[in-house]
């Protein structure tokens, strides 16, 4: 907005203004609704043509409050928010009905469809001496000034201050030039603005902190020292004026009916109208009596099962009948009461999944009700079963349907009559109320209250013998059946009842009935006001001359105000009398709370108040002196109901007595409430039996008190004021929000454009310790992108400004979409439901966890750790011992004869194929389980022979030059290695490129040829014509391959001698793998290193040459290559060589295998194992029938280079159990570039040990073990056993210090088989020297360590190894390179990641990594694209509550779209990279504020 808009904008608001202090409002002046201002409206405010009467869906709105909310919005700069990417078919909503009736407009969970209009008070306030100061200040003329009321702003919200210095975070070019990514794309430069919105200052710091659990300080809210506090005196309970005496009262409301029904069967007593306002049937008090009796019998003698009486006296009785249909209704009610049976009325349910229906039945069944009374017409119209029976509802107990259209009901013999009943405590009927949390409870009410409720009100309303009553409300429950079911018998009086649907089709319906009935009196809510003020326009001809009371059932409601204002307003000209207005107060368990009295009974005359909103956040009455904007308007509802005392007690804890300027609970005693919650007996006690107490602790009365859970104060001539409900209550910090409030300033910010129909969900959940706002609202189907995005963060600025409060979470839903309640009004608590189950479906969602979360702990300070300078005492550091362990000596184990004889492998094959030429060395399986290639000693060395002859000659190879192998899993690929080592040449085993997607796979062959140095490539045919091919050319420059020679048919020749290494020392081979952080590192081994470790896995598996395993693992890198190609030569046992990919087409491929060739040790990876458990989970049984056994399994063990994962290791135990594999079978090895075999489970030696650590202690890099099931408890499992020569020490990742047990560090390792170092041809070695010749810093300085790039912890265990030693677990924590550094301490992803994928079901996969400090969680979703953005929430709640973690950006992509390498670990860091380059395709992409 440009700057002279906004002077313009002010200047009108000077001028209404000074138009209210004359005492009229100019919204009112002029009967037109001026729409939300544009720029123009703002400027001038032009007169405009009415609107055709069909927009009822404007909500009333006065253009006060709209200018309010615009003004505070003006003080925004448009800050720009990186608006969400979506895909573009999540753009298509599902068509939405194309008409809806306007009663589905709702913002609360009662059908109130009215939004507060704005309100600048500048009135001059009347000062009454009389009363206390403060509400001098608060008090405003009578309710005949036209006010609009509401929750308008003051427009300086906080300014937007510069950004503060320590919220810069790295950004700009330096944050992406390392990255190679361009800063330009289009993601990036979303985050950037997201960044800048994220340095805005935040709310001001808090001071104090509670602990949580010892570990992590949550922040909490400390009261502010300047927040207004109550000031006035202690309340005195108030009482209402006595009940009359000498008025002749009947001794019960039945015996009434009896004297009505016998003396005047003539008197009308209810006339239903149909949809188009005819009068269809006029039920008279005759006909009453009789059909009620008639049920009664009917009820009472004629129903049996098994011959006993199906009901006995007291029994409860569901009441289902339309809304449409009050005379059924009546006629079953009071037929109940007259069977001395307990009505219980329920709404009819439509579907068998209607929003609550399921607390419904819970009600039902919890009271025992076995009967449903109802209508023909309306048991036909319920979802019918298979056999023509009335379905089971969801949750419902089973109940028996009686129709009671006179028909099927039988007249009772002429002597019949029921036992008369005085109105005792018995209970009369039960009211449902359905509870914030959405349980639904049953209020009962006694024979003795519904009597004294009908005096009350008769009494307080001035009701008399035969008057007529229209009513609008529903009959079935609340002050429509109050009033228009039981006071109106007492007084014999006329109810012109009308129906919903009539309302729907002619909101003036209500008034005309008035005018054509001569209506004394008429029941409405505000709603019902306001949409006759839309449709009045033209109707000249209607009269209200003749109300004497006009009763608004939800005059409680803060916009009741306006449109009981507004409605004077235009109707005062057509007989309308201001003092006929009558707010009321109700709740489901105090009923009727208080009710303003038409002045002929000697009422006071109405009050309103102005009261601070800022005020009422804490719970005090305060009146905004300086004209601000941020104020509530509320009118009383008038004086308590005769008999009863009324007091207002403190919301939270025990029920103290209020202060006279402080909002609180109202609590009622009086003869006329509810008597409890249905078999509820503990929140019964606590709601209808409470005792207030004064300061000092005295029950202020010996009789108790029944909360309504309406929050308010009582003001002069003791009024009762109400400010909202104790169910919309919303407790943010410290500060108390109104949620009809909020729905009302988020209606303010241009409704017509975007919100359908006004429907506005707004509720808190709790997250992190306090409750989150949410707000929900239903988009019309028109909006653009653009536009709903605007209107949201529009929303955000008005709330933030005028409540001071931040929103959590704004989610819009297509229209038609959310939940309803029964008459059409917005089902809040089911809303939640959905929320919270990730089942909206929104079509937009904005999250500000950002600005919300105030409360999160304190980014951590590092701590100094042990240093040089602390005392080492033999082998304890800082008083623990220090954390090394170390496999068995290799000295103890055999003799070194056969070691140096072993030193290098060539000399072993070649002692092999001459000792035991056919001994049976390789078995390579195909998918189908058939052997397809064998090798024995002599012909693996046969092979290797000639492929040495090819290097040398046609290749001309000289000793030293490396040599690639690109060969599928199989005998080639060992035979080519041997034929490497025969030459002198340097073999490096490379996984060949897949043909379906070359793009991605052949570039990373072409690099590790280029890196390795290789002078050579070997392969196959099929392989080298892919090579040259023209898809390949695409992908790399083919003319730059070094010499491709295909090894499959190469001419036998021998080498004349075979070359052998001058010094074990020298290169053997080159071990290339790309790591879990995407960073391509080949290691060097030597001959010595390679014997090692070929010796250190024979020694701990005990492989001899009698043994077989099985292998499926990739045979190109790590302990997958060395247990493929060296061990079998090596130790001379048999290997069954099973490549993983055949499992994709034959899952049960590798276990077939194990089972069929009884391998006693097995080998496998993660991605092995999650295939077999997802493959063949069900079919376990299938696999016995095939003869499939795994009893022979010694052990299994899972190759890999990270934490454990244990659920899939124990997921898979579990499972194939059933198989015979036994429990303690499955562990799992740890290796890494450094050393490829560090741990291995082996044979021998104790079993695998779990430990459970505390998360939150290990994001400070300490360890604290806890017991299992502990909060924040993670499991750990040891990886293996070290392996023999093996030693591995903690050391500190900063100061390289040793640390103590159960320390967590950095795990380093020292042993004959660790790689000589990284190979790579851009002279870095120099710069990972240290990760292969390491040295602590204090302690044993002298042995050189390799580093592992791990973090873990050693844990002396109670066991004993082979030795007899106390064994040493080592855990394994996680990657370095992988973790998170964020606010100040260290996550690993994992456990971010098993949050997530717990937090909805259709979560498949999740990774995440950090882009310039925020938290990019990316999830896999495998479910229907319309779910996509109900994660957004999801995802966001469980990371701040598991992890007190922020996420800055949620991704939602397809099923596979997360890479994972060949070991099945996710590759992150190229997740990253395809992300800030824009690659993903993502579904979805938030960026939370």
């Amino acid at each position: 907005m440009d700057f002279s808009i906004i002077g313009k904008a002010s200047c009108v608001h000077k001028l209404f203004a000074q138009n209210c202090v004359a005492g009229v409002d100019p919204s009112l002046q002029a009967e037109n609704r001026m729409p939300a201002p544009s720029q123009t409206t703002a400027a001038v405010p032009k007169q405009q043509k009415p609107r055709p009467t069909s927009s009822r869906d404007e909500r009333f709105r006065s253009d006060v409050h709209t200018e309010a909310v615009q003004a505070a919005l003006a003080k925004y700069k448009e800050r720009k928010m990186p608006m969400p990417s979506k895909r573009r078919s999540v753009l298509v909503h599902s068509s939405v009905e194309t008409y809806t009736p306007p009663d589905t407009s709702s913002a609360s969970e009662d059908e109130g469809s009215l939004r507060r209009p704005g309100r600048l008070t500048s009135t001059p306030l009347q000062s009454h001496s009389n009363i206390e100061p403060w509400l001098d200040r608060v008090i405003q003329g009578s309710s005949t000034s036209s006010s609009a009321s509401s929750t308008s702003s003051h427009p300086g919200g906080r300014p937007a201050a510069a950004p503060t210095a320590a919220a810069t975070t790295l950004t700009g070019p330096a944050a992406h030039a390392h990255l190679g990514v361009p800063v330009n794309s289009r993601v990036s430069s979303k985050i950037q603005q997201l960044l800048n919105t994220l340095k805005r200052p935040k709310r001001p710091p808090l001071k104090e902190f509670f602990v949580d659990d010892f570990e992590e300080l949550l922040e909490v809210q400390q009261p502010d020292p300047n927040q207004p506090k109550p000031e006035g005196s202690q309340m005195v309970v108030l009482r209402g004026e006595p009940l009359a005496v000498g008025v002749p009262w009947p001794p019960s409301l039945l015996a009434a009916l009896q004297r009505w029904g016998t003396t005047q069967p003539k008197a009308p007593c209810l006339t239903a109208l149909d949809t188009a306002g005819k009068a269809v049937y006029t039920l008279t008090y005759g006909k009453l009596w009789s059909r009620s009796l008639k049920l009664a019998y009917t009820l009472l003698n004629k129903l049996t099962s098994k011959n006993e009486p199906l009901l006995k006296p007291g029994d409860r009785v569901a009441l289902v009948f339309p809304n449409s249909d009050p005379v059924m209704f009546m006629v079953a009610f009071y037929g109940c009461l007259l069977a001395d049976l307990v009505p219980v009325p329920i709404e009819v349910p439509l579907t068998r999944k209607d929003a609550g229906s399921q607390q419904v039945g819970f009600l039902l069944g919890s009271c025992g009700v076995t009967l449903a009374l109802t209508t023909d017409a309306c048991q036909k119209g319920l979802p019918k079963a298979q056999t023509g029976e009335v379905a089971t509802f969801k949750g419902w107990p089973p109940l028996s349907w009686l129709v009671i259209d006179g028909k099927h009901l039988t007249k009772p013999p002429k002597d019949w009559r029921p036992q008369t009943q005085d109105a005792g405590a018995g209970t009369a009927y039960i009211e449902y109320k359905t509870s914030k949390e959405g349980s639904t409870v049953g209020v009962t009410v006694s024979h003795a209250s519904l009597l004294a409720q009908c005096q009350a009100l008769t009494q307080a309303c001035g009701y008399s013998e035969a008057e007529t009553l229209t009513n609008v409300l529903d009959f079935k429950r609340d002050a429509g059946l109050w009033h228009g079911v039981l006071t109106s018998v007492m007084n014999r009086m006329h109810v012109i009842s009308i129906p919903y649907a009539l309302m729907k089709v002619n909101p003036l319906s209500w008034i005309q009935k008035v005018c054509s009935y001569k209506a004394r009196a008429a029941l409405v809510k505000s709603r019902d006001m306001h949409w006759s003020l839309l449709a009045q326009r033209g109707q000249r001809d209607v009269s209200l001359s003749s109300l004497r009371v006009l009763i608004v059932a939800d005059g409680a409601n803060p916009w009741s105000i306006s449109s009981c204002d507004a409605f004077l307003n235009v109707f005062q000209s057509r007989g309308l009398r201001p003092e006929v207005i009558c707010p009321c107060a109700t709740s489901p368990e105090a009923l009727t709370v208080a009710i303003r009295r038409p002045p002929d009974l000697g009422g006071p005359p109405p009050k309103k108040a102005v009261l601070s909103m800022n005020g009422l956040s804490f719970g005090v009455i305060r009146v905004d002196t300086e004209e601000k904007l941020s104020v509530l308007t509320v009118q009383d509802v008038g004086q308590v109901l005769p008999g009863a005392d009324v007091c207002v007690v403190k919301v939270e804890g025990a029920p103290y007595l209020c202060k006279t300027d402080e909002v609180g609970e109202l609590c009622v005693s009086s003869t006329t409430t509810g008597t409890a919650y249905y078999g509820l007996l503990g929140i019964t006690k606590s709601v209808f039996e409470t005792v207030p107490v004064t300061a000092g602790g005295m029950p202020v009365s010996d009789r108790p008190f029944t909360r309504t859970g309406l929050l308010g104060f009582i003001g002069p001539d003791n009024l009762v004021f109400v400010v909202g409900k104790l169910d919309g209550l919303m407790v943010v910090g410290v500060r108390r929000h109104s949620a009809d409030d909020i729905v009302a300033t988020a209606l303010a910010v241009e409704p017509m454009k975007f919100v359908y129909r006004g429907r506005i969900a707004v509720f808190s959940v709790t997250v992190l310790h306090d409750d989150r706002i949410v707000l929900v609202a239903e988009q019309r189907p028109d909006a653009s992108e653009e536009d709903s995005f605007q209107w949201m963060s529009r929303v955000l600025q008005a709330i933030d400004s005028i409540h001071q409060v931040g929103v959590y979470c704004l989610a819009l839903v297509p229209a038609n979409t959310l939940p309803k309640a029964p008459l059409g009004g917005i089902h809040i608590s089911e809303t939640k439901q959905r929320f919270l189950e990730g089942m909206l479906h929104p079509c937009n969602v904005l999250m500000c966890p950002h600005t919300c979360v105030t409360n999160l702990p304190k980014p951590r300070q590092k701590q100094p750790e042990v240093g040089p300078a602390s005392m080492i005492v033999g082998n304890l550091v800082a008083g623990k011992r220090i954390a090394q362990a170390s496999g068995r000596e290799l000295a103890h184990l055999e003799d070194s004869d056969q070691a140096r004889k072993f030193l290098f492998l060539p000399d072993v094959l070649q002692w092999r194929a001459h000792t035991t030429p056919d001994h049976p060395l390789f078995l390579l399986l195909n998918a189908k389980g058939s052997v397809t290639s064998t090798a024995t000693c002599v012909q693996l060395h046969k092979k290797a022979e000639r492929v040495a002859a090819a290097l040398m000659e046609k290749a001309r190879l000289g000793t030293g030059d490396h040599v690639a192998l690109v060969y599928p899993p199989g005998v080639d690929l060992i035979a080519a290695f041997y034929g490497c080592l025969y030459c002198g040449c340097v073999p490096v085993t490379v996984r060949p490129p897949h043909p379906q997607n070359l793009t991605t796979t052949l570039p990373t062959v072409k690099m590790i040829v280029e890196v390795s140095k290789s002078t050579c490539v070997l392969t196959t045919q099929a392989i080298m014509r892919l090579l040259k091919s023209k898809d390949a050319a695409a992908a790399v420059d083919i003319r730059t391959w070094p010499t491709i020679l295909d090894t499959d048919d190469i001419p036998k020749k021998k080498v004349a001698n075979i070359f052998r290494p001058p010094s074990p020392d020298v290169l053997a081979y080159l071990d290339f793998s790309v790591s879990t952080t995407g960073i391509l590192a080949g290691v060097k081994m030597s001959h010595a290193a390679t014997s090692a470790l070929c010796r250190s896995i024979k020694l701990q598996c005990e492989l001899y040459p009698s043994r077989q395993i099985a292998i499926c693992l990739d045979p190109y890198c790590g302990l997958g290559f060395a247990l493929w190609c060296l061990c079998s030569v090596y130790s001379g046992h048999q290997s069954v060589l099973v490549p993983p990919l055949e499992l994709e087409s034959n899952v049960s491929l590798w276990l077939s295998a194990v089972s069929q060739y009884k391998a006693r040790v097995t080998f496998c990876s993660y991605s092995v194992m999650e295939m077999c458990t997802k493959g063949l989970g069900a079919q376990t049984g299938v696999l016995r029938m095939k003869g499939v056994n795994l009893s022979c399994v010694r052990t299994c063990m899972v190759v890999a280079e990270e934490r454990p994962r244990i659920a899939l290791t124990q997921s898979f135990s579990k499972l194939f159990k059933d198989l015979g594999l036994p429990a303690r079978a499955v562990s799992t090895t740890f290796g890494c570039r450094v050393n490829v075999a560090i741990c291995l489970q082996g044979t021998a030696g104790p079993d695998p040990t779990t430990v459970y650590v505390d998360m939150r202690a290990l994001r400070h890099d300490r360890v604290r073990l806890v017991e299992r099931g502990s909060p924040h408890s993670l499991p750990l499992t040891e990886s293996g056993k070290i392996l023999p020569g093996v030693k591995v020490i903690i050391a500190h990742t900063e100061t390289k210090g040793p640390l103590g047990d159960s320390h967590l560090g950095e795990i380093w390792v020292s042993s004959p088989h660790n790689a000589t170092g990284y190979y790579t041809g851009y002279g870095e070695e120099a710069l990972h020297a240290d990760h292969f010749s390491a040295r602590l810093s204090f302690g044993d300085t002298q042995t050189i360590w390799a580093r592992t790039g791990y973090l873990g912890f050693l844990r002396r265990t109670e066991l004993t190894d082979a030795s007899g030693e106390r064994h040493d677990a080592l855990y394994v924590v996680g990657s370095l390179d992988e973790t998170l550094e964020l606010r100040g301490m260290r996550y690993h992803p994992i456990d971010i990641e098993t949050s997530v994928v717990r937090a909805h079901r259709s979560i498949a996969e999740c990774a995440v990594f950090t882009w310039t400090n925020l938290l990019v969680v990316v999830v896999e979703l495998d479910g229907l694209e319309r779910d996509a953005l109900d994660l957004v929430a999801l995802v966001t709640n469980v990371v701040l509550e598991e992890h007190h973690l922020v996420v800055g950006v949620v991704v939602i992509v397809d099923p596979g779209v997360i890479p994972i390498n060949s070991r099945g670990e996710k590759q992150r860091m190229h997740l990253r990279d395809g992300f800030l380059a824009d690659q993903l395709d993502p579904i979805y992409v938030a960026y939370n504020m």
